[in-house]
């Protein structure tokens, strides 16, 4: 009877027995100073990894009952281990587009510009367009000789591309240079008027002077688009492709385990989610779609996607732009422009459009994301998002403004009134610093430009990224300047405004990850997030200023894998 009873209780006990052992860890880190970024910010030294999920952080010592003959474990040499970036705000295909195209960034002034085109030339086919983006004309030194508002007039690009159409995009995107060909190609001429929201610049005797600024832009891309659709659709998805790849292969790099996409389209959308159910995408993402109110509303089946391809891909937020970039005197203002008296900027987007989107967004439980830098731009998006909100303001609905860069000082409660999300980029601020003053005056650029402790004291939550390609990707540098605001002279624009370390390390992880509905499967290591993992060569919480800059990758990790690892690290 005894060996009856033992027999019928042997698989109890066997299950019993198993499901209290240790799991054995397929990827054990130790050794490192672990930053979990959790709600207690527990300090540890080890993480342990299985089926891509993180099983344990803690000491080096009790690490080891998770170590088995199979288990892959890293030496950290006592390094700086962190949940991997997540970029905030960026344009992942704009990203893959600027390592395949001309990428303008580094240019330090116009006529680095023209060799660079006049290079692409000599490689193109007749007929080609040249592509390219990232100049900023108030970075250039020298400034061009002959300038209007500061940007050079078209004719040293005619003279290197007479019969090439040329068109190269303002860092900021919100406007472009043109030369001849592509003008005629566009049919732009002096009796071309401006459409709604854009402008063709002219000077003061009314001469084109090569730049298409805001809506404008697309009399261009219709032309450039006619080009690429003259291509099949295969060859223009491999040339996509192949752009991705380059751009998850840079972002990964630079410790980015997480991209949110600020506009794709629903064919960039469809592509996306082949890679993603073919397993072929490295790092994460996050993407906002950028279509009309009509693409919208005839594609609502697309929405939403959640976690495709094992949590790679996601997509149910929806991207509106309500007015330009500051630095192009595109950002919409609730007064004229310091330097360009009498001119306020202007709405790019019809605010009763924008108002049809926020309400289609509200009844489909999606996230709207609207890009607004100007005072007057945001204080509108605060009063399209409060029309839907006040419905049940109870209701999760994580709605963002992307840049929030200058806002009136009144504005900032009503962003926690609503419940509203800043998402802001550190690198923003001291990029565009040297002009700020210029465009604002000093009292406007002290109390509402790039003001992030005014939003972090009122309780609004402010997440961190770069724009790339409007800066480059780098979270290094975006951290700096998040901690610092100290720019290349050494001035430090409005220090009161800086992020503590803990801050802006919160604002590139968890707060991503909040703003994107993820914050239970990321932006910090902690048991049964994934195992996306940062680390760097230095602490970022107590490494002095200068070694921030100096910080190099030296190994990024997605789902417990090693996806990069810096060739002078040997751990």
């Amino acid at each position: 009877m005894r060996k009856l009873q033992l027999f019928l209780l042997s698989p109890f006990l066997f299950v019993l027995f198993s499901c209290s052992q240790t799991p054995t860890a397929d990827l054990v880190l130790n050794n490192g100073q672990v930053y979990t970024v959790s709600k207690d910010n527990v300090e540890a030294a080890a993480i342990a990894v299985k089926d891509g999920k993180i099983i344990f952080t803690g000491s080096n010592e009790a690490v080891k009952k998770y170590i088995g003959t199979q288990t892959e474990v890293i030496d950290c040499k006592g390094q700086f281990v962190m949940p991997g970036f997540i970029e905030g705000h960026g344009h992942i295909h704009g990203l893959g587009a600027s390592l395949i195209n001309l990428n303008l960034m580094q240019a330090k002034n116009w006529d680095e510009i023209v060799a660079m085109v006049a290079d692409a030339v000599k490689k193109a086919k007749p007929g080609d367009w040249i592509i390219g983006r990232g100049w900023h004309q108030e970075k250039w030194v020298p400034a061009p000789t002959i300038n209007f508002l500061g940007y050079p007039y078209h004719d040293e690009l005619d003279k290197v591309s007479p019969d090439n159409p040329v068109m190269l995009s303002h860092a900021s995107g919100h406007s472009c240079y043109v030369n001849a060909k592509a003008m005629e190609l566009a049919h732009i001429n002096l009796s071309t008027p401006n459409p709604s929201g854009g402008e063709i610049v002219k000077d003061r005797s009314g001469k084109i002077v090569g730049v298409l600024a805001e809506t404008a832009q697309g009399l261009v891309f219709d032309a450039y688009n006619d080009f690429v659709n003259r291509q099949s659709e295969e060859e223009q998805k491999i040339k996509w492709a192949e752009s991705i790849r380059l751009a998850e292969e840079d972002c990964l790099k630079k410790g980015i385990i997480s991209f949110e996409d600020a506009g794709s389209t629903f064919q960039q959308v469809a592509w996306m989610k082949e890679l993603a159910d073919a397993g072929k995408l490295n790092i994460r993402h996050w993407l906002m779609v950028r279509e009309s109110n009509n693409n919208l509303r005839s594609h609502a089946n697309v929405f939403p996607i959640v976690d495709a391809g094992n949590g790679y891909l996601t997509v149910k937020a929806v991207k509106v732009s309500l007015d330009g970039a500051l630095g192009s005197y595109g950002a919409w203002l609730l007064e004229p422009y310091s330097d360009r008296p009498g001119w306020v900027g202007e709405a790019t987007y019809d605010i009763d459009s924008l108002k049809a989107i926020a309400d289609f967004c509200w009844n489909n439980n999606l996230q709207l994301c609207v890009h607004a830098i100007g005072d007057r731009a945001n204080r509108e998006v605060i009063n399209v998002f409060a029309e839907q909100i006040v419905k049940d303001k109870n209701k999760d609905h994580r709605w963002r403004v992307e840049h929030a860069q200058h806002v009136n000082p009144a504005e900032i409660p009503r962003f926690r009134e609503w419940n509203i999300i800043a998402s802001m980029q550190g690198i923003h601020c001291t990029s565009d610093a040297p002009f700020v003053p210029m465009r604002l005056g000093d009292q406007r650029a002290k109390e509402g430009a790039y003001v992030w402790q005014s939003f972090l004291k009122e309780g609004v939550l402010v997440n961190n990224g770069t724009d790339v390609p409007v800066e480059d990707e780098d979270p290094i540098a975006c951290y700096y300047a998040s901690v610092t605001r100290k720019l290349k002279d050494g001035s430090v624009f409005y220090p009161e405004q800086k992020m503590t370390r803990e801050q802006a390390l919160y604002s590139y992880t968890m707060a991503n990850a909040i703003a994107a509905f993820q914050e239970k499967e990321k932006g910090s290591l902690e048991t049964g997030k994934f195992a996306d993992i940062t680390i760097l060569s230095n602490n970022l919480l107590t490494c002095t200023d200068d070694a921030i800059r100096d910080t190099k990758v030296l190994m990024t990790i997605v789902n417990g894998k090693v996806k990069y690892k810096n060739p002078g690290w040997l751990p």
